[in-house]
């Protein structure tokens, strides 16, 4: 278990909040970390990329000059993959990058890239409750109050997020919504600082904590 200071929206102390999550062995938490970054960068990946074999080139059916007396190498194609134009040998063709992870693992790996960055953590009562309107200096200063500076890669962790809220933040390159039901270990890992409201603290214990 982890205790949380939670801050109000002018960045005082107004409490403390709990996360018990049950992570993996030490010996083991790495390994899982890892495979599970791995999986995922390679399931975001599209493989599409896709090459023309010298058969499928279109053209070269005709032989480009005859097979002898010119003094030159003899030449089937112009469709070879030695010229120009021609195929490509063991280019890339459209395949799925998916790696499979069971469930239990991907949960694991989640709550214990979670609990590793409880350090890290900046808990926050009612978020942008305050924001009426979309307003991206608020956010920025709410975070200066906060005491994150500027450039730091900022995970903004919410339940049922504002729309106020949302477009507030989407202007700001160093800082990445989320909804707290929808976490993934690489934004956990990526980001410098995390900054959870109460709610959505309430809302990952309820959705990740073993019953």
């Amino acid at each position: 278990m982890a205790n949380v200071v939670v801050h109000d929206w002018h960045g005082k102390e107004s409490g403390e909040a709990s996360l018990d999550l049950k992570v993996a062995k030490e010996t083991s938490a790495a390994d899982l970390l890892h495979r599970a970054v791995v999986r995922q960068l390679a399931n975001a990946r599209q493989g599409t990329a896709s090459t023309l074999t010298r058969a499928e080139v279109a053209g070269g059916g005709r032989k480009p000059y005859k097979q002898k007396g010119t003094g030159r190498a003899r030449q089937g194609s112009i469709r070879t993959p030695l010229k120009p134009g021609g195929g490509v040998v063991f280019g890339p063709k459209p395949r799925s990058y998916e790696l499979a992870m069971n469930r239990k693992e991907r949960r694991l790996a989640l709550r214990t890239a979670l609990m590793s960055r409880v350090a890290d953590i900046v808990a926050v009562k009612g978020f942008g409750s305050e924001l009426d309107t979309p307003k991206t200096k608020e956010i920025t200063a709410a975070l200066g109050r906060f005491g994150i500076q500027a450039d730091t890669k900022v995970l903004l962790i919410l339940d049922n997020a504002s729309e106020a809220v949302r477009l507030s933040v989407r202007n700001l390159e160093k800082v990445r919504l989320i909804a707290a039901d929808q976490l993934n270990v690489f934004d956990l890992l990526h980001a410098s600082k995390l900054v959870v409201s109460e709610e959505a603290l309430a809302k990952i214990q309820e959705v990740y904590g073993d019953v």
